[in-house]
């Protein structure tokens, strides 16, 4: 059994991983009904003597992600490095509280827009947590805008967009 705990309502879950169907990406909390995404980690199989198969998890990563911020009319690639903490994302300004400061003149982008929560798993391995800070323009998850107060694991290659700016954000 594998203990989790969703990161909308809190609430502990116990899953047996036996019974995880393969391919799929999340299932429904069943107190708050949100999806919990979920990734496997790369996972080996080994024939034992007896017939049987042995299915060995590698260690989850410890090394934090990157954002990638793609270069447009208003602003430059940049890339901002991603370790255990705390980042409030946002246009750069005089004025700003934001810990990552994307240089732009995308004026669609707040000077506080986002924040990513970069935690230990219980692995000891590292999960990055997206969610808006509530901005006046909002921030879009994989094509669909984040509600107020949704917060969702970023996966590899996952896509932010804010304003008129794509950010790409890579284990």
């Amino acid at each position: 059994m594998i203990p989790v705990k969703c990161p909308h309502c809190q609430v502990g879950l116990k899953i047996d991983e036996q019974k995880i169907p393969e391919g799929i990406s999340s299932f429904k909390c069943p107190k708050c009904k949100h999806e919990i995404p979920i990734s496997f980690l790369e996972k080996k199989r080994e024939q034992r003597t007896d017939g049987t198969d042995t299915v060995i998890f590698q260690p989850s990563k410890t090394k934090g992600g990157k954002l990638t911020v793609f270069e447009n009319e208003y602003a430059k690639e940049q890339i901002f490095h991603l370790r255990e903490g705390h980042y409030v994302v946002g246009r750069k300004a005089s004025v700003s509280g934001a810990t990552i400061r994307i240089e732009t003149e995308d004026k669609l982008i707040s000077r506080n827009h986002f924040r990513i929560d970069v935690k230990k798993d219980a692995q000891g391995g590292l999960i990055h947590c997206l969610s808006d800070y509530q901005s006046k323009n909002r921030t879009m998850y994989n094509g669909k805008y984040l509600e107020s107060g949704e917060e969702v694991v970023l996966r590899d290659n996952d896509e932010i967009r804010i304003g008129h700016t794509l950010l790409r954000f890579n284990e």
